[in-house]
């Protein structure tokens, strides 16, 4: 990717161009993206998803922001811990902000239930409709390799967190071994469309989802463009042999 151009799966297009593709695309899967993410996965992301959020650790009466948030997955499990916690030893009512930039995601998560912690705006993660340095934490799962200036992205995520907030990002990586990059090649490329094609009647759209991945940046590179977000305590851990990663940092 350069300055005048952006990545969509394997292709280089108009940085312009990019968001409406994207949204293309989840307006096609929103109403499997539960069920394709358990077939793709085999149910692992909820493992990962739970491991995020233990280190987020939401508490009573935070503002959490659960940004890319698309059906409410990691939203669901923010709201939980911190009511968890609010009963062990009371305190405000948490908030949890679902902001995704796919009405169709928000839609589908909406139709599913939520908790009354949990409120919802379709918002872009580059220009977030919220004040500077509002929020306790900043969440995003699977969806920072979609966005058109990931750099950007991150230097927003900085702005509206409180001195002391909490960053985590979860995102597909780069495998750390040959054996296990050359099955999940195998899985990715061969299986997954083919999966999205049987169950969402969508092959393109999870061809796009399995080559954004191979262009996302790998994890020190990742972790580097964190820092220059203005983070500190950046770090990361692989999870599954690095298929995915959680990074995390903190707006010192």
């Amino acid at each position: 990717m350069s300055e005048t151009s952006a990545t969509f799966g394997f292709k280089d297009v108009d940085p312009k161009e990019k968001a409406g593709l994207v949204r293309g695309v989840f307006d096609s899967v929103a109403s499997k993206y539960d069920v394709m993410n358990d077939l793709m996965s085999a149910g692992v992301h909820r493992l990962w998803k739970d491991a995020v959020a233990a280190r987020l650790n939401p508490q009573p009466g935070e503002t959490i922001l659960d940004i890319a948030g698309g059906t409410g997955d990691m939203a669901h499990r923010y709201a939980k811990m911190a009511r968890a916690a609010q009963e062990r030893r009371g305190g405000d009512d948490a908030t949890v902000h679902v902001i995704d930039y796919n009405a169709e995601m928000i839609a589908a998560g909406i139709a599913r239930g939520y908790p009354p912690e949990v409120c919802w705006a379709v918002g872009d993660a580059q220009r977030l409709p919220l004040p500077d340095a509002c929020a306790d934490a900043y969440s995003i799962t699977f969806g920072i390799r979609n966005v058109t200036d990931v750099q950007a992205a991150l230097f927003e995520a900085r702005r509206v967190l409180k001195p002391g907030g909490r960053f985590i990002c979860l995102e597909f990586s780069r495998p750390t071994s040959s054996a296990v990059r050359s099955a999940y090649d195998l899985w990715s490329f061969k299986a997954i469309p083919q999966i999205g094609e049987w169950v969402a009647k969508d092959r393109e759209s999870y061809q796009y989802l399995v080559e954004s991945i191979r262009r996302f940046p790998d994890q020190r590179t990742f972790a580097d463009m964190i820092r220059k977000a203005g983070f500190k305590t950046v770090g990361f851990s692989n999870f599954t042999g690095g298929v995915a990663a959680m990074h995390t940092g903190r707006a010192l």
